[in-house]
């Protein structure tokens, strides 16, 4: 019987872990793993990938729920297929049917398993297609409406326009330009960008 590992990840330094670490209580782990990191992929995972460097096989790796060990469903099962091969187990305590070490029934448990995190991975990707859909329909309906979306295209006084004219045909400076409209070299040139964009 190898060690047993919690791993607890929160977003953000404002999140806490407590939660997490309360569903640890009566569970004996001989080392907790607390990380305030992103759960987009792995690698940026400082923590993570430490702790991953030390299982071994026979070791069990405890995490409170599914989205804790990631939020991309696919980098999840990749993720869990590379920790089975090394011979860890691993424990979803908020879903017990994934727990390898509990897993009575071999071969159909590893297949149950299996089917369960490809289905999650399935829901999350539909999720996500769903929302960029929701949203490409909401822009779509919001232009129909006149709806006007960016920074609203910058009024330039009229007297800049000619300054620039002027400018532009090499008869005076920037320091004219800002004189004459009585505007900042800053401002000269974000009116410049915008008569050329």
């Amino acid at each position: 019987m190898g060690k047993t590992f919690a791993y607890i990840r929160v977003s953000t330094r404002e999140q806490k872990e407590d939660r997490q670490i309360d569903s640890l209580n009566g569970l004996k782990i001989d080392e907790i793993i607390v990380e305030k990191a992103s759960g987009k992929n792995f690698v940026g995972r400082e923590k993570y990938q430490a702790m991953k460097a030390q299982l071994r096989h026979g070791d069990l790796l405890i995490v409170k729920s599914i989205d804790r060990l990631g939020r991309n469903y696919k980098q999840i099962c990749n993720e869990w297929e590379s920790l089975v091969k090394i011979g860890v187990d691993i424990q979803v305590l908020d879903m017990p049917i994934l727990n390898t070490r509990n897993n009575q029934n071999g071969l159909t448990g590893s297949l149950i398993t299996d089917i369960v995190l490809k289905l999650l991975s399935y829901v999350a990707e539909r999720e996500r297609d769903n929302i960029k859909t929701r949203q490409a329909e909401g822009i779509a309906s919001a232009k129909t409406r006149g709806v006007k979306f960016g920074r609203p295209k910058t009024e330039l006084p009229k007297d800049f326009l000619r300054a620039y004219e002027l400018y532009q045909n090499g008869l005076i400076k920037v320091k004219d330009v800002m004189s004459m409209c009585n505007i900042a070299k800053s401002t000269f040139y974000k009116y410049a960008e915008s008569i050329k964009s």
